[in-house]
Order: C-alpha cells, then sequence, then structure tokens
C-alpha cells in the first residue's frame, strides 16, 4: 500500500467510531494546545523586552525620589524631595561612563490646533532626552540646551499627536497651544508603539524642562526635574555604576552616614527581565501540563488501538491469508494511531492559538504564535502517535492469520 493509501484507510477506520476516536484525542488536544500556548506566551515574552529595552533605549539606569523614613514609619507621598538640577549636575560629573543624562518632568493637558484638540502628556526633557531613549526623529531637530537655558515655547510631537491634531499635513513650524501657552513645533518622533504597561508612547509631547516647569506644570520646587534617566557606555558595568550614581546623590543631598536614601535607582532592564522570568514560569507550568496530557492522551490512544486489534482479529487474518507481510499489518495500525493524533494536535493548534489570543486579552500579556512552534507540537503529537501506537501495531502485525481467522 502507498502512505496515501494507508492513511485513506486509517481515516476510514476512525470514521467508523467518530465519538470515540475524538474522545480518545482529547488529551492531545489538550497538551498541544499547551504547547501551542507555552511556546505563544514565552516568544511574546521575549520580543516585549527585546522591544521594551529598545524603546526605553539599552543601558539605561532611572532614580526616583522616594519618601523619608522617619524610624519606622515612613512620610507621606507628597512629603518627598524631589530630584533637583543638582542632583541631575551631580551625575553627569561624577559618575564615570555617562552618556547621556535627562531629566523627565510630566503632567496631563489639553493640547489644541485650531478645531481639533486632545489630552494628552506633556513631558519636560533636557536636550539629552532623546540620546537617552535612542529615540531618532522623522522631521525637525531635536531640543537643545539653547532651548533649555531660555525656556523656549518649543515642542517635538509623538506620532499619536501628530495624526490626531495635523493628520497627513506637516507640523514642524506649525502653531499649537498647550493649555493655554502658545507653542511652535520643531520636529516629529519616530513611532515607538506601547510601553509593557499598555500605555502609547507616542501620545506625548517633548517640551524643555524649564519650559515645562515654569510654565506648564507649575512646580513649588526650584530646579526640579521629576525622575533622572541616565544612558552608560556599552563597556560600563550597571552595578558599578548604580553603586556611583547612589554615592553621588547622598552627597549631592546631604544624606546623613547611616539614613536611607532619599532616591532609588532602578535598572529597568533587570526590572523587565523579571516580568519576563515570570511569564517563563508560566511557560514551564503548561510545558509541564502538555507533557502530562500528551502522555495521558498517548495512553488512550494505546488502549483504543488495542481495542481496535480485538475488535478487527478477523479482518487481520484474512489481510494475511490474501497475502499481507506482518510489516504491512503493523504499519497500518501504527499509520491509524499517528492519524489520530494528528487529527487531535490539528485541533490542539487550534485551541491553542484561540488560548494564546485569550491570555493576551486576559493577562495583558503579548503573545507571538511561530510556525516553529506550531511545527514542534504537531511533530510531538505524531511522536505520541508513534510511541504509544508502536505496541498495539506490533501485536496486530505478530497475530496468527489462522488463529485470527478461526476468531469470532
Amino acid at each position: 500500500m502507498t502512505p496515501l493509501d494507508l492513511v485513506q484507510t486509517a481515516l476510514k477506520a476512525i470514521a467508523t467510531n467518530t465519538l470515540r476516536s475524538a474522545l480518545t484525542t482529547l488529551g492531545i488536544v489538550v497538551g498541544v494546545g499547551s504547547v501551542i500556548v507555552m511556546g505563544a506566551v514565552g516568544a511574546g515574552a521575549r520580543a516585549e523586552i527585546d522591544r521594551y529595552i529598545a524603546n526605553l533605549g539599552a543601558h539605561v539606569l532611572v532614580i526616583f525620589p522616594t519618601a523619608r523614613v522617619y524610624g519606622a514609619r515612613t512620610s507621606e507621598p507628597g512629603t518627598n524631595r524631589p530630584l533637583t538640577e543638582d542632583d541631575l549636575a551631580a551625575i553627569a560629573e561624577q559618575v564615570s561612563g555617562v552618556v547621556a543624562v535627562s531629566g523627565q518632568l510630566w503632567a496631563s493637558t489639553t493640547v489644541v490646533r485650531g478645531n481639533a484638540n486632545m489630552w494628552t502628556r506633556v513631558w519636560g526633557v533636557h536636550d539629552q532626552y532623546l540620546s537617552v531613549r535612542s529615540w531618532a526623529l522623522v522631521a525637525g531637530r531635536p531640543l537643545t540646551a539653547e532651548d533649555v537655558a531660555a525656556a523656549r515655547r518649543v515642542a517635538v510631537l509623538g506620532q499619536s499627536v501628530v495624526r490626531k491634531l495635523f493628520g497627513e499635513n506637516d507640523p514642524v513650524g506649525q502653531p499649537i497651544r498647550i493649555g493655554d501657552k502658545p507653542f511652535t513645533v520643531i520636529g516629529t518622533l519616530i513611532a515607538k508603539g506601547g510601553s509593557m504597561g499598555g500605555d502609547d508612547l507616542d501620545d506625548s509631547i517633548l517640551v524643555p524642562m524649564t519650559t515645562a516647569r515654569k510654565q506648564l506644570i507649575g512646580s513649588r520646587n526650584v530646579g526640579q526635574v521629576g525622575h533622572i534617566s541616565v544612558k552608560l557606555a556599552e563597556a560600563t558595568s550597571l552595578a558599578d555604576a548604580q553603586e556611583e550614581i547612589e554615592q553621588a546623590l547622598r552627597r549631592s543631598r546631604r544624606v546623613p552616614p547611616g539614613d536611607d536614601d532619599t532616591f532609588t535607582v532602578v535598572n529597568v532592564t533587570e526590572t523587565a527581565k523579571l516580568r519576563t522570568a515570570a511569564q517563563a514560569t508560566l511557560s514551564w507550568l503548561l510545558g509541564a501540563t502538555a507533557a502530562i496530557s500528551l502522555i495521558v492522551g498517548g495512553i488512550g490512544i494505546m488502549n483504543i488501538m488495542l481495542v481496535s486489534v480485538t475488535e478487527r482479529t478477523r479482518e487481520i487474518g484474512l489481510r494475511k491469508a490474501l497475502g499481507a507481510r506482518n510489516a504491512d499489518i503493523t504499519v497500518q495500525f501504527l499509520t491509524e494511531a499517528v492519524t489520530l493524533c494528528m487529527l487531535g494536535g490539528l485541533a490542539g493548534v487550534a485551541l491553542g492559538i484561540g488560548a494564546a489570543h485569550a491570555t493576551a486579552a486576559v493577562a495583558g500579556w503579548r503573545v507571538l504564535v511561530a510556525p516553529g512552534m506550531v511545527v514542534l507540537a504537531l511533530g510531538a503529537a505524531a511522536a505520541t502517535g508513534v510511541l504509544f501506537g508502536y505496541l498495539p501495531a506490533r501485536r496486530a502485525g505478530s497475530l496468527s492469520p489462522i488463529e485470527a481467522l478461526r476468531s469470532e
């Protein structure tokens, strides 16, 4: 028999007991579906952290102000001592390997251009901000040190803002109003997409730090810079740089020896990797579920094939009497087992893809179904069919034709 004949014979045998065959493959369906979900979550997590690091800028540390601790009591969040221009200067001057440094102070406000308006987030930043974030321009120019020093009313727009306010028109050189203040658009940024938290990074406007502080945010703290992002040279150890930053800020902020820091230095790459590790844990759990389900499904396949061999003993005897060899019978039943597993595998792929997208919708995680993972899942299903179908197939092939023909 040709391979096509074997598959057609297998499908006819499976079709004679459709319900039994469907119930038998449930373990395979669940196992393959789990493999697909596991691969989709893992691949999505890796792709997300790569994109997140690319959006943030590689080799970056971020410093946030924290509440002062008095004994065992933490002060209210509003009493946090803010990070200032002096702190930013201390980092730039005293920490080795600094490539660029910028503060980030933000506020949400309305932006108007003609009859179009929107609510967006306005960021006050320094001239090195785009270097810190590895963020390029589509058109125009970036903010400069002169813009910051003179507190100019100039703005660089993210792509979401450009679309909502200008559509297909070129915004560079055009006036807009941020809050109640007139600004001139000097540049537009390339699209970055969403953050790991789901925020639209392109729904942003960048203005000089001094302009934001004096005219938009109205900070009561002179020289406040929000939080500080520091980009370091690739050869610089982030652990060593973090220690230098902590020492420089303790001196700048005059933190007495033995007192807790009034700031926190965060390695955002490590933070992102922690999230990826949590998703990887879920992937391993799903992998264990997949392995158990495939084993259970394989045992079910083996049992049903043994039943099938018993039910078709006279058929086996007749085929042997007509010249079929032991190997022919073995291959026929092995093909039935593999075909049954592959049908369950295809159903599992459909289930897994649906479950992966459901996981993305409910948990807010990015998933990525790679063709290689589908091939791997179907390969696992086929291997299960071979492994657990071999014993029943060998038993069928070893039956004596005379005894088989005598059976009722």
